[in-house]
Protein backbone atom coordinates (compact mmCIF):
# COMPACT_ATOMS: atom_id res chain seq x y z
CA UNK A 1 0.00 0.00 0.00
CA UNK A 2 1.64 3.31 -0.85
CA UNK A 3 0.37 7.49 -0.30
CA UNK A 4 1.16 9.80 -2.67
CA UNK A 5 1.32 13.73 -2.08
CA UNK A 6 2.18 16.53 -4.66
CA UNK A 7 2.76 19.81 -5.21
CA UNK A 8 3.91 23.13 -7.55
CA UNK A 9 6.75 24.52 -6.81
CA UNK A 10 7.92 27.73 -8.77
CA UNK A 11 11.53 26.95 -9.16
CA UNK A 12 13.49 24.67 -11.50
CA UNK A 13 13.67 21.39 -11.16
CA UNK A 14 17.78 21.50 -10.44
CA UNK A 15 16.82 23.96 -7.24
CA UNK A 16 14.05 21.72 -6.00
CA UNK A 17 16.79 18.83 -6.11
CA UNK A 18 19.05 20.54 -4.28
CA UNK A 19 17.34 21.63 -1.81
CA UNK A 20 16.99 17.99 -0.69
CA UNK A 21 20.79 16.78 -1.66
CA UNK A 22 22.55 19.50 -0.25
CA UNK A 23 23.24 19.59 3.79
CA UNK A 24 23.33 22.81 3.75
CA UNK A 25 19.72 23.53 2.57
CA UNK A 26 17.78 20.63 4.18
CA UNK A 27 17.74 22.86 7.32
CA UNK A 28 15.31 25.63 5.60
CA UNK A 29 12.36 23.27 5.45
CA UNK A 30 12.81 19.45 6.88
CA UNK A 31 15.20 18.39 8.90
CA UNK A 32 17.45 20.36 11.13
CA UNK A 33 20.27 18.76 9.73
CA UNK A 34 21.15 16.04 7.09
CA UNK A 35 24.76 14.03 8.30
CA UNK A 36 26.14 14.58 4.33
CA UNK A 37 25.48 14.76 0.76
CA UNK A 38 22.91 12.93 -0.71
CA UNK A 39 24.21 10.21 -3.29
CA UNK A 40 23.08 6.67 -4.03
CA UNK A 41 24.83 3.71 -1.83
CA UNK A 42 24.78 6.04 1.31
CA UNK A 43 23.35 6.16 4.74
CA UNK A 44 22.07 9.41 5.80
CA UNK A 45 21.52 10.44 9.08
CA UNK A 46 18.86 12.94 9.28
CA UNK A 47 18.47 15.05 13.02
CA UNK A 48 15.59 16.60 14.42
CA UNK A 49 16.97 18.84 16.95
CA UNK A 50 13.56 20.44 18.09
CA UNK A 51 12.77 16.39 19.20
CA UNK A 52 15.50 15.30 20.09
CA UNK A 53 15.78 12.82 17.66
CA UNK A 54 17.53 11.71 14.41
CA UNK A 55 17.00 8.38 11.76
CA UNK A 56 18.70 7.27 9.00
CA UNK A 57 17.80 6.65 5.42
CA UNK A 58 19.26 5.00 2.83
CA UNK A 59 19.53 6.75 -0.45
CA UNK A 60 18.80 3.61 -3.23
CA UNK A 61 18.33 5.79 -6.32
CA UNK A 62 19.36 9.40 -7.76
CA UNK A 63 18.63 10.79 -10.81
CA UNK A 64 19.80 14.26 -10.52
CA UNK A 65 17.24 16.82 -11.02
CA UNK A 66 14.67 14.17 -12.16
CA UNK A 67 14.29 11.53 -8.56
CA UNK A 68 15.36 10.83 -5.49
CA UNK A 69 14.81 7.03 -3.99
CA UNK A 70 15.46 5.99 -0.97
CA UNK A 71 14.14 3.57 2.40
CA UNK A 72 13.73 4.77 5.63
CA UNK A 73 13.88 2.87 9.53
CA UNK A 74 10.48 1.37 9.14
CA UNK A 75 11.53 -0.17 5.74
CA UNK A 76 8.99 2.24 3.63
CA UNK A 77 10.82 3.14 -0.09
CA UNK A 78 9.98 6.91 -0.61
CA UNK A 79 10.47 8.07 -4.23
CA UNK A 80 10.67 11.81 -4.72
CA UNK A 81 10.06 12.41 -8.36
CA UNK A 82 10.43 15.57 -9.58
CA UNK A 83 8.81 16.94 -13.49
CA UNK A 84 10.02 20.30 -14.57
CA UNK A 85 7.06 22.16 -16.63
CA UNK A 86 9.46 24.99 -17.74
CA UNK A 87 12.48 26.68 -16.08
CA UNK A 88 10.50 27.96 -13.27
CA UNK A 89 7.92 25.45 -12.35
CA UNK A 90 8.45 22.11 -10.75
CA UNK A 91 5.52 19.23 -9.70
CA UNK A 92 7.13 17.07 -7.00
CA UNK A 93 5.68 13.98 -6.30
CA UNK A 94 6.27 11.97 -3.02
CA UNK A 95 5.04 8.59 -3.24
CA UNK A 96 6.09 6.42 0.10
CA UNK A 97 5.33 2.45 0.37
CA UNK A 98 5.21 -0.21 2.58
CA UNK A 99 1.86 0.24 4.40
CA UNK A 100 0.66 -3.01 6.29
CA UNK A 101 -2.74 -3.21 4.73
CA UNK A 102 -3.65 -5.58 7.33
CA UNK A 103 -2.64 -2.85 10.47
CA UNK A 104 -5.89 -2.12 11.96
CA UNK A 105 -3.85 1.39 12.40
CA UNK A 106 -3.73 1.84 8.33
CA UNK A 107 -6.30 4.48 8.08
CA UNK A 108 -4.58 6.40 10.82
CA UNK A 109 -1.03 5.75 9.67
CA UNK A 110 -1.64 6.83 6.15
CA UNK A 111 -3.44 10.50 7.21
CA UNK A 112 -1.02 10.95 9.44
CA UNK A 113 1.76 9.99 6.77
CA UNK A 114 -0.54 12.11 4.28
CA UNK A 115 -0.25 15.18 6.86
CA UNK A 116 3.40 14.94 7.36
CA UNK A 117 4.08 14.78 3.41
CA UNK A 118 1.74 17.97 2.80
CA UNK A 119 3.16 19.72 5.63
CA UNK A 120 7.22 19.40 4.33
CA UNK A 121 6.21 20.43 0.74
CA UNK A 122 4.48 23.65 2.61
CA UNK A 123 7.47 24.46 4.12
CA UNK A 124 9.50 23.55 0.49
CA UNK A 125 7.41 25.96 -1.05
CA UNK A 126 7.70 28.86 1.25
CA UNK A 127 12.09 28.33 1.58
CA UNK A 128 12.12 27.54 -2.02
CA UNK A 129 9.74 30.62 -3.24
CA UNK A 130 9.63 33.53 -0.32
CA UNK A 131 12.84 32.38 1.97
CA UNK A 132 11.42 31.70 4.83
CA UNK A 133 11.61 28.66 7.26
CA UNK A 134 8.09 27.35 8.25
CA UNK A 135 9.68 23.99 10.01
CA UNK A 136 9.34 22.87 13.24
CA UNK A 137 5.93 24.69 13.70
CA UNK A 138 3.42 21.83 13.17
CA UNK A 139 2.38 21.32 16.66
CA UNK A 140 0.10 17.66 16.69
Amino acid sequence: MNNLTKMKILKPANEVFEAFVDPTKIGGFWFTSSSERWEQGKTITLRYDEYDAQGDIKIKEIEPNKEIVFQDGEGHLVAISLTELDNSTTIIEINEDGFDENNPMLINQLIDNKEGWVYMLTCLKGYLEYGVNLRAALVK
